[in-house]
């Protein structure tokens, strides 16, 4: 089983998420799960990868050309691969993962976990989805999500998708458990 881990490239001002990042990447190796994700040494990504090597899990990186350099690529990861886009970049984890979890981060991370949440409502996989919602990092998207829903532009079943955690635990109990929704494929194979 392979895990893909969606956070920041930056490690945040609350020591909380580095913490957390430790957490997620240890709590892997030692379940033996591997790691997957964008392939940077710096930021929370960069301990998420740390964590899970010192653990002696698999830990595979994927990130594009453009950011080798600014996003400082690891070094010591069992696999790195280098693609030519941030496209690809989602493709590629995508098909390495298992499930997706995302630590706190920024923009990027938001994109990354909303569209496999997307994917996940569309029907085009069935994997866990879930936010790692580090002393309450999420808690004001989480709000917003409700007013979504109250407001009609998204079904409870399909929000219900996006599992939330505090804790690295707790979040891979939740994992382990998920069942995908019974819910109808919007687009065949053929069509995507």
């Amino acid at each position: 089983m392979r895990i893909c881990v969606f956070c920041g490239s930056n490690p945040g001002h609350d020591p909380a998420y580095r913490d957390a990042a430790t957490a997620l990447g240890a709590l892997l190796a030692r379940e033996g799960i591997g790691v997957v994700y964008g392939g940077a040494s710096v930021g929370l990504m960069g301990v998420v990868a740390d964590a899970a090597k010192a653990g002696g899990g698999e830990v595979i990186g994927v990130i594009p050309r453009a950011l080798l350099r600014r996003e400082v690529a690891h070094d010591k990861l069992d696999d790195l691969r280098v693609v030519g886009s941030m496209h690809e970049r989602k493709a590629v984890m995508a098909s390495l993962s298992d499930a997706f979890i995302a630590l706190p981060g920024g923009v990027g991370t938001l994109e990354e976990i909303f569209e496999v949440w997307s994917w996940a409502q569309l029907g085009q996989h069935a994997k866990p989805c879930g936010l790692l919602n580090v002393d309450g990092f999420y808690d004001s998207l989480l709000t917003f999500l409700e007013e979504v829903v109250a407001q009609g532009f998204l079904k409870q079943v399909h929000r219900d998708i996006l599992m939330v955690a505090s804790d690295a635990d707790s979040m891979l109990r939740a994992i382990r458990r998920y069942q995908p929704p019974p819910v109808a494929r919007w687009i065949a194979d053929d069509e995507s």
